[in-house]
């Protein structure tokens, strides 16, 4: 017999919440995989552009100008797309002892404090993230010649990331839905 996580991925509509929760969950799977892949892809592209950089240091003796700035602009969009994905996820570091040893009505409460703070933080870097990078667009990075709001556009991307999340895990959360 197939639990209610398996009929629920699976898309059964009978399942808590019906066809909008079904729906909501592919779209937010699927958003958080692409996330999760741009991100390895940012990493993987700032360690290699990284060790191009002492390569060309310390080998070549001539370090390209564009590569330090590259792997800036890439660590902040791994770190804030991971951090997203780690939120839907729920594999962020947690100090969840009072969590674990509460009773299940408690640990409901406690659970969704910490996803509204959550939502809350999300919220506030997308805003505050936003302000920065409208407050940026004018100004370029020498390096690279593009918008110096790409940098923050990262923090927007991954704040709004953090709010679709942590709704998606309390409307999970109130219709009797397991949560990652």
């Amino acid at each position: 017999m197939p639990t209610s996580r398996e009929n629920y991925e699976a898309g059964d509509p009978a399942v808590a919440g019906g066809a909008f929760f079904v729906a909501s969950y592919r779209i937010l799977h699927r958003l958080g995989t692409v996330a999760l892949w741009i991100a390895a892809t940012g990493l993987a592209f700032m360690t290699a552009f990284t060790a191009w950089q002492v390569f060309s240091r310390y080998v070549l003796n001539q370090s390209p100008s564009w590569t330090e700035p590259v792997a800036l602009l890439l660590m902040g969009w791994f770190i804030f797309l991971g951090a997203a994905v780690g939120v839907r996820e729920d594999t962020h570091l947690g100090f969840d002892v009072i969590v674990v040893l509460s009773g299940r009505r408690m640990r409901k409460v406690l659970l969704t404090i910490r996803d509204l703070a959550t939502l809350g933080f999300g919220g506030a870097m997308a805003w505050y993230g936003l302000l920065l990078a409208i407050g940026t667009w004018s100004a370029t990075m020498p390096a690279l010649g593009i918008p110096a709001s790409a940098g923050y556009a990262s923090v927007v991307i991954g704040g709004v990331l953090i709010v679709l999340f942590s709704l998606e895990r309390l409307a999970r959360r109130f219709a009797g839905l397991e949560i990652a």
